[in-house]
């Protein structure tokens, strides 16, 4: 029937966020839906449930999709109560394979936000899935859960996912397989914040990942100072081998919110991370072999301050403060032609009015907050959103309802638009459109083009804070409480409807 169509060919896997390395969220897919309908199942291929709260972009590989999510709709009565969960569901249809689900991590909801679930964005390569839980663990999972054994070295999955003081929670088909795990408030000594946010970058046998340091429970007080903001850990065993040593810590304004991406300037590659001080650093990677012994410090090639001129020193002082503040950044920096594109200002929550998009040359070293900066152009409000570049375009949104598309050379804002709703979600570019989700449920389809032509607003189910993805001809909607696979010619009988838990 239309609701299962066949995947058509000249499609390609999406494993992680963006586009390879580079973080950029542009999409070669073909033949997407402008146009759907998801009442009526109108071009949607199938619908699947998800909690209450996703904040999780979807992956796909192997014909698997991974989606983060919460527990307010358990899929297995052994897992009640509020914890993370990580949904693996069948590419083809949409039937739910198994998940991973993690107790709240204390009893300090600064820690572990209620309800948030699992907002990392998995990355997969091959048959593992790289993933960071609500308990800020770095997890190695088998992508075909259990149902091929439990594979080692790793498991104790009973007695880490049961809740605290309980006995261990008996193992079924339907539950993930953990082949290691890293700790990253026990062996990287940081002190988690909210939602644990991030998406994990190989390099090689590495893995890159923003260790999600924060304040406490007051937003006033950096707990470990001295912990590492990047953490570089081996894939194969998750043995921590690097780390930064800029003691960015005692400048985090709120929390470490950005992921790494890949860049290569002149045959040099460059892990480039934005800190939760509002810098941005170029690091050398590590060496692929590495002798034992203590992590290795990552060694800067160039840094740039998005805000100069703001406070540096005891800058807790300036919670609450709308007008002066530092600025941190919260979506990740894109690596495109030489340059970095990145969005940055006052915190959304707790700083000042006052946002920028800035374009980075990252072709020089050393401190380049003054000459490396290319072009700046102002937000109406702090934005989480992480840019799209195509064709000499660069579209991104922001945390004021507004979809803005800017010359890629000199960052003149060609078009603006408002939507109904803050935009947490970043653009996806592909197929000649532009898909942007807000918090208020509006759906936006653009044209990618120099002018502004609005080609269709979809009223969807619940907010979305998720980014849109393709891959394999397929576009994947992820609201607040739904996963939508959409696709040319489909039409899913139960849009309205979907799977129940």
């Amino acid at each position: 029937m239309a609701g299962s169509l066949p995947d058509r060919a000249g499609g390609a896997d999406q494993p992680q966020w963006g586009q390879r390395h580079t973080r950029n969220m542009v999409s070669g897919e073909k033949g997407l839906p402008a146009h759907f309908d998801p009442t009526n199942g109108h071009n949607v291929k199938w619908v699947a449930a998800l909690g209450t709260e996703c904040y999780s972009t979807p992956v796909v590989a192997q014909g698997r999709v991974i989606i983060g999510t919460n527990n307010q709709r358990p899929r297995d009565p052994r897992h009640q109560g509020d914890r993370g969960a990580l949904y693996c569901f069948a590419e083809k249809d949409g039937a739910f394979l198994w998940q991973l689900v993690v107790p709240k991590y204390s009893d300090d909801i600064y820690q572990d936000w209620p309800k948030v679930g699992i907002v990392s964005v998995a990355t997969i390569e091959g048959d593992r899935i790289y993933v960071m839980s609500n308990r800020r663990e770095i997890m190695c999972l088998d992508l075909h859960g259990l149902a091929n054994g439990n594979d080692g070295p790793f498991t104790n999955e009973a007695a880490l996912l049961a809740p605290r003081g309980a006995p261990p929670t008996p193992l079924g088909e339907k539950d993930a397989d953990i082949l290691w795990v890293f700790d990253m408030v026990e062996e990287a000594g940081i002190w988690p914040h909210d939602g644990a946010q991030t998406s994990i970058l190989i390099h090689g046998r590495h893995l890159y990942i923003n260790s999600g340091n924060g304040v406490d429970n007051t937003h006033r007080k950096i707990r470990r100072p001295d912990a590492p903001s990047l953490v570089v850990l081996d894939k194969e065993t998750g043995r921590m081998v690097g780390r930064d040593n800029e003691r960015i810590g005692p400048r985090i304004f709120h929390c470490t919110w950005s992921s790494p991406a890949l860049g290569e300037v002149n045959g040099r590659q460059q892990i480039i991370f934005a800190g939760g001080d509002g810098v941005v650093y170029g690091f050398e990677p590590l060496p692929q072999e590495l002798p034992p012994g203590p992590p290795a410090t990552l060694k800067k090639i160039w840094w740039f301050d998005g805000d100069p001129d703001s406070p540096k020193e005891d800058v807790h002082r300036f919670i609450g403060n709308r007008q002066q503040s530092p600025s941190n950044i919260k979506s990740t920096p894109v690596f495109h032609a030489g340059r970095v594109f990145v969005t940055l200002g006052g915190d959304i929550w707790w700083g000042k009015k006052e946002a920028w998009i800035k374009c980075i040359n990252a072709q020089l070293s050393g401190d380049i907050s003054r000459t490396g900066l290319i072009w700046s152009t102002p937000l109406k409000d702090h934005s989480c959103t992480t840019p799209a570049i195509q064709d000499g375009l660069v579209f991104v949104a922001d945390c004021g309802r507004q979809v803005l598309c800017l010359e890629e050379r000199t960052g003149e804002v060609l078009w603006r638009h408002q939507v109904k709703g803050d935009v947490w979600s970043s653009p996806l570019v592909a197929d000649g459109k532009v898909y942007v989700g807000s918090r208020r449920r509006d759906l936006t389809v653009f044209a990618a083009k120099r002018e502004l032509e609005v080609l269709a607003s979809v009223e969807m189910d619940s907010g979305m804070v998720a980014s849109p993805m393709a891959a394999n001809s397929v576009l994947y909607i992820a609201t607040m409480q739904k996963l939508y696979a959409l696709q040319e010619g489909a039409r899913w009988p139960t849009a309205a409807a979907p799977s129940a838990p």
